[in-house]
């Protein structure tokens, strides 16, 4: 197992248990590389005893997207390097990326969560990983529905899942684990019983 994919298997196990079904080893590193960059993200409010200072260090993120989109990361950042490797091979663009880092020093401040730019951006960024562009529309109400998931409105997750599997019918089957921890309806359900629900969606290619 490489560093990064340690890294989000303590940091995001729920997606990284839905990347072992990734068959292609570059496209499931590509993928880990981009969960990687936003395990970084959210860990910071974590390390810093203040707002301003978590900030702070959103804005060096930020600068480093300058060097991950033209291909010239800094060296020796592991993170930072296998997403600007993800970048080039799979033609990802700035504006998630961005839209990601602003979300965050939102949520350090306590603001409300951008669903948008916290789940649907990123999901559709890992679809891109998967299976090209063209594919946002299909995975948008599915991410809308993890984010839901994720910040606890349960309730507001499952009445959205309806649309979100009609949605998911014109997506690509290679790219369902991008999109299929969606399925998981409890953030805090074992292990065991994540990963065979994660088994039976992408075999149905639903959440």
């Amino acid at each position: 197992m490489t560093d990064l994919d340690a890294q989000v298997r303590a940091a995001d196990t729920d997606r990284w248990l839905a990347s072992r079904f990734v068959s292609d080893v570059q496209a499931r590193a590509d993928l880990i590389a981009l969960y990687a960059f936003e395990a970084e993200l959210t860990a910071i409010p974590t390390r810093v005893s203040q707002s301003l200072l978590a900030e702070m260090r959103y804005a060096w993120w930020r600068e480093q997207m300058d060097g991950v989109l033209a291909g010239t990361p800094r060296k020796g950042h592991p993170v930072l390097e296998a997403l600007a490797g993800a970048v080039a091979r799979r033609g990802l663009e700035r504006a998630p990326l961005d839209a990601l880092i602003e979300a965050h020093v939102d949520r350090a401040h306590g603001r409300p969560h951008d669903l948008e730019a916290l789940f649907v951006g990123p999901t559709q960024a890992a679809v891109r990983v998967l299976a090209g562009p063209g594919h946002d529309e299909a995975v948008a109400p599915a991410a809308r529905a993890r984010g839901l998931t994720q910040t606890g409105r349960f309730e507001e997750a499952a009445a959205l899942r309806r649309e979100a599997n009609a949605a998911l019918k014109a997506l690509p089957v290679q790219a369902f684990p991008a999109v299929s921890a969606a399925a998981l309806r409890w953030p805090d359900e074992p292990d065991a019983a994540k990963r065979l629900r994660l088994t039976w969606a992408n075999l149905r290619g639903r959440i």
